[in-house]
């Protein structure tokens, strides 16, 4: 049963991946980080069910916390960079550099 969860937890992170490579758009590539990190949220809990302990959902819970957080972080940067450049499309963005 773990093999199941395993199998998800890589389609989910390859999706993720392939995501982040291939958009431009900051808020869809916010979105595969996302599930890059529910990818290994899975795999904590998958582990942690079949090893019989808590620690992994600890880990999981803690994980989901931190991700929350850097979703609101991200955003709110995506919207101040919206009202300067009128474009979150990350080629155009070039505000942060030197």
């Amino acid at each position: 049963m773990l093999y199941y969860y395993l199998l998800v937890s890589a389609i989910i992170f390859t999706v993720g991946s392939y995501g982040i490579i291939t958009q431009r758009s900051g808020i869809k590539i916010l979105m595969c980080i996302e599930l890059l990190l529910n990818s290994a949220n899975l795999n904590l809990v998958a582990f942690s069910s079949y090893n019989g302990n808590a620690s992994g959902q600890v880990f999981a819970a803690f994980s989901i916390a931190i991700a929350a957080a850097e979703a609101a972080i991200g955003f709110a940067i995506l919207v101040a960079l919206f009202r300067v450049r009128d474009t979150i499309n990350l080629d155009n963005i070039d505000i942060l550099r030197w």
